[in-house]
């Protein structure tokens, strides 16, 4: 497939164009025009590029690829070095994160959610493209339960913050549960204002702890890379199943 006919079909897929980023979702450096191998992987760091070199890949699809907001847009240092072996190889390099992140089907909410046995996801913003997430538990479950659950099905024991210990009013059972992976800690006060028991993401910071303690909701931080590796396997297996691309996924670990 031509790669610029594999960005299209994968906007579509991902209804890209509809969903405002701090990146630009697709095509983000171009390589040779006809892809039939392809790399995937949480991050475009340099040891998914050498992985990929070697693998003699078109292209690469990745949730963090690059040209961030916020970043410094000189290509120099590290940066500089990436983007040069993907040119000198002539691999194109595709980025999808918050479409990646939010899809029904291949999203990494509704992955890690489906993993954990969360069900029924709804948006916890108003919207249709809402970030984060809630849905409910199969079977309501003590906290402590929870915590080891999610340790046995991701293999990474979360960061939790003790609430019943702080909090005698925290709730003893876990039933409805919001989620947003990667670094949605921030989003912890909007699930408890939407009646959530109990809130998951990737990353925490150090309000995310008082947030939690004093408000009586229980928070599970799983690690940013664990809770988006899911996404980004489904998407590339979709388009190996669908069209019958040499797809590999490559899991470079990654404690954070």
């Amino acid at each position: 497939m031509q790669n610029f006919q594999l960005e299209q079909l994968i906007n579509q897929k991902l209804n890209a164009q509809a969903i405002s980023d701090y990146a630009p979702n697709g095509l983000q450096v171009e390589g040779k025009s006809e892809i039939k191998k392809m790399i995937t992987g949480v991050t475009a760091s340099l040891a998914l590029i050498d992985h990929a070199i070697q693998q003699k890949a078109d292209a690469i699809l990745v949730h963090h690829g690059y040209f961030w907001k916020s970043e410094n847009p000189c290509i120099r240092g590290m940066k500089g070095e990436r983007i040069k072996r993907l040119l000198v190889n002539d691999i194109n390099l595709y980025g999808y994160h918050l479409p990646l992140d939010i899809h029904p089907e291949l999203g990494n909410n509704a992955l890690l959610a489906q993993l954990l046995g969360i069900e029924n996801l709804q948006p916890l913003e108003q919207g249709s493209n809402s970030i984060p997430m809630w849905g409910m538990l199969r079977e309501s479950v003590a906290a402590q339960d929870f915590s080891q659950q999610i340790a046995q099905v991701l293999g990474k024991t979360p960061i939790t913050c003790d609430v019943e210990k702080f909090n005698p009013n925290a709730p003893r059972l876990i039933h409805k549960v919001g989620i947003c992976t990667g670094g949605g800690q921030g989003y912890i006060d909007l699930a408890y204002s939407q009646g959530c028991d109990a809130f998951i993401s990737g990353e925490i910071s150090e309000q995310t702890t008082h947030s939690a303690r004093e408000q009586g909701i229980h928070y599970f931080a799983c690690g940013h890379h664990v809770t988006e590796r899911y996404g980004i396997k489904a998407l590339g297996e979709w388009l190996a199943n669908e069209y019958g691309f040499d797809v590999e996924f490559i899991d470079i670990d990654n404690p954070a």
